[in-house]
């Protein structure tokens, strides 16, 4: 039997910038109990989220798992996230601000700023989960039915279509 050491509950990397080149210019870092096997059963985990400059995007997405507490370290973001009634909740947040996602609702962070912005979030579980919205529906494999979407989105399936191949690269 393997012994648990101090290892197990430490992560070193949150000070490491995250690459926000990708498309939508952000970048996860997560620090939860696949990076930290001490978490397990305790709860709590981190993420650092890096945002290029001018629109650096955290997309809509969801954590089916965990509330969320955000701070910015350094930046201007609008953040926001959607009831179960369709209300938005939205604020523009500078260095020190926090905001909380509820669990299970979908939310956003946008960098407004013209330089890089960082926050650093904490979430009520060890393991939180996190689901974009357009990823899941656009980007399922194999396909959601184009003509489901198509109607849900009350848009043409050619671009349901086009949005598929996006997603799927």
């Amino acid at each position: 039997a393997s012994m648990v050491t101090a290892e197990d509950f430490m992560f070193k990397g949150l000070n490491i910038a995250g690459d926000t080149s990708k498309m939508l210019g952000s970048s996860v870092t997560a620090a939860n109990v696949m990076q930290i096997p001490g978490l397990n059963t305790l709860g709590i985990s981190m993420a650092r989220i890096d945002f290029a400059p001018n629109g650096g995007l955290n997309p809509p997405h969801t954590h089916p798992r965990a509330t969320e507490i955000l701070v910015v370290i350094e930046g201007t973001l609008s953040v926001g996230f959607i009831t179960t009634d369709n209300r938005l909740f939205s604020k523009t947040l500078e260095k020190g601000d926090v905001f909380v996602f509820p669990k299970g609702l979908v939310h956003f962070q946008l960098n407004v700023g013209r330089y890089n912005a960082v926050a650093i979030a904490a979430l009520s579980s060890q393991l939180p989960g996190t689901q974009q919205v357009a990823m899941s529906l656009f980007g399922a494999s194999p396909p959601v039915d184009a003509s489901l979407l198509a109607k849900a989105f009350k848009i043409d399936a050619s671009l349901v279509k086009r949005l598929q191949r996006e997603f799927l690269g």
